[in-house]
């Protein structure tokens, strides 16, 4: 069996402050940060907020909800994407997400969505057809900037993946 060494890269920028942001980019990142106000975290402390811009300039927001029941809580990218297909059948299409999360009773950090969250994440880009921008805070106040939400989930499972029916 021969073996055939593979390497992906992920492509992204490493930004240095939030003037580097487009002023979309400021809005969803700011909007991300407000809504970690909102989360529901006792058990963690640890408060996450996603930010969705629509083409149509509204931005949809959602919040990690935890449970004392775990782990029948969800993650904030998931609560913002869900809650907007549910209140709004049929939206505008997604142009950009950011991500925010800071400890209970500190400042803001790094914060990389689950696999979960990645998946799901990568399914609604998929479902639209068109790449969903996404902004993520890295480590050492860097703002993190992919083109496309697939750059951080290379490897998924898709619809092709199913067996035909």
């Amino acid at each position: 069996m021969a073996r055939i060494s593979r390497q992906h890269l992920i492509n992204f920028e490493a930004l240095d402050a939030v003037a580097d942001l487009t002023p979309a980019e400021q809005t969803t990142w700011q909007a991300a940060r407000d809504a970690t106000s909102h989360s529901y975290a006792p058990y963690s402390g640890f408060h996450v907020g996603a930010a969705l811009l629509l083409a149509d300039g509204t931005v949809f927001k959602g919040t990690n909800q935890e449970n004392a029941a775990y782990p029948s809580g969800l993650c904030a990218e998931r609560t913002a994407l869900f809650g907007l297909a549910a209140a709004q059948p049929g939206h505008a299409l997604i142009v950009g997400m950011a991500v925010a999360a800071r400890p209970s009773d500190g400042d803001f950090g790094p914060a990389l969505p689950c696999g979960a969250c990645r998946q799901v994440m990568l399914e609604y880009e998929t479902r639209q057809g068109q790449a969903i921008p996404l902004l993520l805070p890295g480590r050492d106040g860097k703002i993190l900037r992919f083109s496309s939400l697939s750059a951080i989930m290379p490897f998924n499972f898709s619809a092709d993946d199913l067996p035909s029916i």
